[in-house]
């Protein structure tokens, strides 16, 4: 195990270890603890009571977070002749359709964040499925990236929509911030996403929902938020 830095050993000493936080001062604490010299990503590690083996306990959806992610996308948008301009209107990084299946599949080419579709585009983009799948880029309705108003979906994109969904240990990783939106807006990001995975619990769920909540900065130590005051 590689020792680890003097600005990580000097954060850990402000937290106490045994302790479960309010997510308030968890987020107080993330701030004080983001000592990189670049701009720290604030990421939240939630543990679920579900077994995401089981189809009906998958844990799946999309939020857009009151403050962003502080974060370019760049999206990349396949879809008909009649929806190009909207979707260039608003902000669509790429627009088109089998040219850029080419260009992924031949080019390895990988210069985009999120994938939007229209429906009528689905038989093109089922081909990049193998591709696209592993790195979760693959358009689904679930998250609102296959819709007919590709603009809008664009729109929230660019606007700091973020995706949620369980990993195999059943724990969701999702960004809200950087360090530098500081507590306040930081919070409101934290809020509006354990909204969404608490009105996203199945209904097969038993027990306890939330196990654990973990919050960190991306060089940062990982701070232990109380879950049972969450949900």
């Amino acid at each position: 195990m590689a020792n680890k830095g003097k600005k990580y050993v000097e954060s850990a000493k402000l937290i106490d270890r045994s302790k479960q936080y309010d997510a308030a001062e968890a987020v107080k604490l993330v701030c004080q603890t983001g000592k990189a010299k670049f701009d720290e990503t604030v990421e939240l590690h939630v543990r679920l009571g579900v077994d995401s083996r089981h189809a009906d306990q998958q844990v799946r959806g999309a939020v857009v977070l009151p403050n962003g992610t502080g974060k370019t996308v760049r999206t990349l948008v396949f879809c008909k002749d009649d929806k190009v301009e909207a979707a260039k209107a608003a902000g669509a990084d790429y627009v088109g359709g089998m040219e850029f299946v080419e260009k992924i599949t031949k080019e390895n080419w990988f210069e985009f964040d999120v994938v939007i579709a229209s429906p009528d585009m689905m038989g093109v983009i089922g081909r990049l499925g193998k591709v696209l799948g592993p790195k979760g880029l693959m358009p689904s309705p679930k998250n609102g990236t296959v819709t007919p108003n590709v603009a809008q979906a664009v729109n929230e994109a660019k606007a700091g929509k973020v995706e949620y969904r369980l990993d195999k240990t059943n724990i969701i990783h999702c960004p809200i911030g950087k360090v530098s939106f500081g507590d306040e807006k930081l919070n409101e990001n934290l809020n509006t996403l354990m909204g969404a995975i608490i009105k996203a619990k199945p209904a097969s769920a038993k027990g306890q929902y939330i196990k654990s909540c973990v919050i960190a900065a991306t060089m940062g130590p990982g701070i232990k938020i109380n879950a049972a005051k969450l949900g």
